[in-house]
């Protein structure tokens, strides 16, 4: 017993195995296995909250709104205006709903990450895998929601069919992001401050109207929001509105992945391990 325990701490005193044993899908396996037991009422409410969004205002305003310009300079209904941004939406509240509160459970309540990492798993990969499950909600919420977006010809273009890795990527980076914050949070309290964040960002994310209707120095402002590069994204797929300036919004969630990470490794590190 006593060998167990002196050898233990030198595996994981340094160099890439003290953080990373290349096993992640055992931390997305628990979570699915764990989701069996979960209410399907309270999954299936995050993929309708976008429909209804779709459905009153794509719908119902749009009959009154007609068509709205995009950042493309092109005109489109207004449903296929907001159909995209409500679908990377919905990439964004799946990711955020399983790397937040799920997380804050997990960590804060539930112990669950001590006893994985008292396993061979490293902080990485418990990070990684719990950022891959989040990451699979979203991908489910999207991919139902543009069904949805298919069936009443709100996709506009072939290149629609990209939108789908490209809700993958919003997913990622809200997800990862979202375990890095949460590893800061100590009570339930400081948690509506997640909810505080997304409600405007969702609101003046060029979401519902064009970015073009506020002053430039608010503009600046929106741009640095990431739902709105993710709404830039999937709006220019499903129109077939492309430009070069998508690539900046790819490179923009590339690194929001990759920060993500490196923070929520080195707090799961800091938390359990040091």
């Amino acid at each position: 017993m006593t060998a167990v325990i002196d050898v233990d701490p030198a595996v994981r005193a340094g160099g890439v195995r003290a953080l990373w044993a290349g096993n992640p899908q055992a931390v997305v396996q628990r979570g699915l296995i764990a989701a069996r037991s979960s209410s399907w009422a309270v999954v299936l409410s995050g993929f309708f909250e976008p429909v209804f969004y779709l459905l009153s205002m794509g719908i119902g305003l749009g009959a009154l709104i007609g068509e709205v310009q995009t950042s493309g300079g092109v005109e489109v209904p207004y449903a296929a205006f907001i159909a995209p941004a409500l679908l990377a939406t919905s990439a964004m509240n799946g990711a955020i709903y399983d790397s937040t509160w799920n997380v804050f459970f997990k960590l804060n309540y539930g112990k669950l990450y001590e006893g994985m990492l008292a396993t061979s798993l490293g902080p990485l990969d418990v990070a990684l895998g719990e950022i891959l499950y989040a990451l699979l909600r979203g991908l489910l919420y999207a991919t139902g929601f543009m069904v949805v977006m298919q069936l009443m010809g709100l996709n506009l273009a072939w290149t629609a069919i990209l939108a789908l890795p490209a809700v993958v990527l919003i997913a990622f980076g809200f997800a990862s992001l979202g375990m890095a914050v949460t590893s800061y949070m100590k009570t339930f309290q400081q948690m509506d401050w997640i909810n505080f964040v997304l409600l405007p960002m969702f609101l003046f994310s060029a979401t519902l109207y064009p970015i073009t209707i506020y002053p430039e120095w608010i503009q600046g402002v929106i741009m640095a929001f990431p739902l709105w590069h993710g709404v830039e994204l999937v709006r220019g797929l499903t129109t077939g509105i492309l430009s070069p300036a998508m690539l900046w919004h790819v490179l923009y969630y590339v690194v929001m992945i990759a920060v993500g990470l490196v923070f929520t490794t080195k707090r799961l590190r800091a938390l359990f391990l040091d």
